[in-house]
């Protein structure tokens, strides 16, 4: 079996030959902070970019910090991000999230993969989002629309 530092090589050598063949998208989010971009990217699901930036105009004035998620009440914040569609899933996912960035990282929106996936809602596509716009780390991002 492979061992993960050979893994870790090989990938590197298979970016580093697919990287310059593609641009440098920019995500069509607005946002100010890492915390508002993984707000908006875990939005994002199953929602069109125009959408979710018309729904966190309001919701990042309203809300400013992940502490500001956690003591929302669970319905207001529904309400809030309703027009996302999935509201259920995301105020669960934003919620958890928000408390795994106070708990596990002092509040800091995490700069690695490893640390991005261990909160509550983050899977690789949006870690990837996040650690590239945020960031500036490499990743591959593949967006259906």
């Amino acid at each position: 079996m492979e061992s993960l530092k050979k893994k870790k090589e090989r990938v590197k050598i298979i970016f580093d030959i697919l990287d310059p063949l593609y641009t440098r998208e920019k995500t069509a989010l607005k946002y100010i902070n890492p915390f508002q971009l993984l707000v908006a990217t875990i939005l994002s699901a199953q929602c069109t970019d125009e959408r979710v930036n018309q729904v966190t105009k309001t919701l990042f004035k309203k809300y400013k910090s992940p502490d500001d998620y956690i003591k929302a009440p669970t319905s207001e914040l529904e309400d809030d991000i309703r027009p996302t569609g999935f509201f259920k899933n995301k105020t669960k996912s934003i919620k958890g999230c928000a408390q795994g960035i106070l708990e596990l990282y002092g509040g800091k929106v995490p700069s690695t993969m490893e640390e991005m996936i261990k909160l509550p809602g983050v899977g690789r596509k949006t870690a990837n989002v996040v650690l590239g716009a945020a960031f500036g780390v490499p990743g591959v991002v593949v967006d259906t629309h």
